[in-house]
């Protein structure tokens, strides 16, 4: 018998924080800049899965709910059905490439996510005191830079210290900024090839934000590393790093600072990461981790502990309202911020 999931919290609750170290130091774990390979040996043990073979456009998405409010929903679809954009959609793609879901498309400003709290893992946009949160314009700025995802069947495990950071990880799946030149759209699942990786402090969390292109850009085959992006698109690794670095300052909180010097590593060590938490991903669904109240149940992935079953995951979409337009961002949502760092 396929077991039911639980019904869960519409909140689920933090783990406890691992101790980091103050936001004015860069934890790196030796005086370069740039880990060697030993070093990477030693801490991060591979976890390896077969590739999947599915093309993208077999994935698509469904939108529920009202725009714009705390109901609104993009739950993922395969060719047979719903399916969570968390656990069931494969990290791999091919030998060398990963799935990107893409949350935040480029240049929209509505604080979009995985929900990896309710069932199916739906995305959202996020909410704070009750209202949906939308991400300021920081001059020279305009929402999002990128689009901006995260890599499915990975989660940064707060129980972990990472030794690039100091810091324990920040409960999500791993971010992605996807750079090619298409706007994506919401819930669109892109197979990426890594191009590094830099190490964001948040709130006190690790959350490593993996640069990515789409396989089918234009400049794919030209660009292999953070190299070859200063080369072909001079400037955009320094306005990618300014703007993780300002873009929660509008909202009167500090700036972000960032392990290992504030330097992107390169797609080597990027992928390490991305094994790495693949791996508390794997033990997060088998049973292996605490699950902290996050929806681990899965209608796909192997191993996992909670099934659900195709009828089920139907249910949980049919469950929410149909799509429809809901009222205009709020006011303000458009002004630019001119923010001022302390150097």
């Amino acid at each position: 018998m396929v077991p039911r999931l639980p019904r869960l919290a519409s909140q689920c609750y933090r783990f406890a924080p691992v101790p980091c170290p103050s936001p004015s130091s860069s934890a790196t774990p030796s005086s370069s800049a740039t880990p060697s390979t030993s070093f990477f040996s030693a801490v991060r043990a591979l976890h390896t899965t077969s590739p999947c073979t599915m093309p993208v456009a077999a994935y698509t998405s469904e939108e529920r709910g009202v725009r714009g409010t705390t109901s609104y929903r993009v739950f993922l679809r395969d060719s047979a059905g719903a399916i969570s954009p968390f656990h069931d959609i494969p990290y791999r793609a091919g030998a060398n490439t990963f799935h990107a879901v893409i949350e935040v498309p480029r240049w929209s400003n509505a604080k979009m996510e995985v929900d990896t709290c309710s069932t199916l893992n739906p995305i959202k946009q996020d909410v704070k005191k009750g209202k949906v949160r939308y991400v300021a314009n920081s001059f020279p700025h305009h929402g999002y830079i990128w689009n901006y995802g995260a890599i499915p069947q990975t989660w940064e495990s707060p129980r972990h210290t990472d030794p690039a950071t100091g810091c324990g990880g920040d409960n999500d799946p791993i971010d992605v900024c996807e750079i090619g030149e298409r706007v994506a759209n919401r819930g669109d699942v892109v197979e990426v090839k890594v191009l590094g990786v830099l190490a964001m402090v948040d709130d006190g969390e690790t959350d490593w934000k993996v640069m990515v292109i789409d396989v089918t850009d234009p400049l794919a085959d030209k660009l292999n590393n953070m190299e070859d992006v200063d080369r072909e698109m001079p400037g955009f690794k320094e306005a990618t790093r300014e703007w993780f670095r300002v873009y929660k300052m509008p909202d009167g909180k500090p700036e972000n600072s960032f392990g290992l010097k504030g330097e992107f590593q390169g797609p080597e060590f990027a992928v390490k990461v991305i094994e790495e938490t693949h791996g508390f991903w794997r033990s997060l669904v088998e049973g292996g981790e605490e699950a902290g109240g996050l929806a681990t149940g899965a209608v796909l992935a192997a191993g996992a502990k909670v099934v659900l079953a195709r009828g089920e995951a139907e249910q949980v979409v049919a469950a929410t309202a149909a799509v429809s337009t809901g009222s205009a961002a709020p006011e303000g949502t458009d002004k630019i911020h001119f923010v001022h760092l302390k150097h």
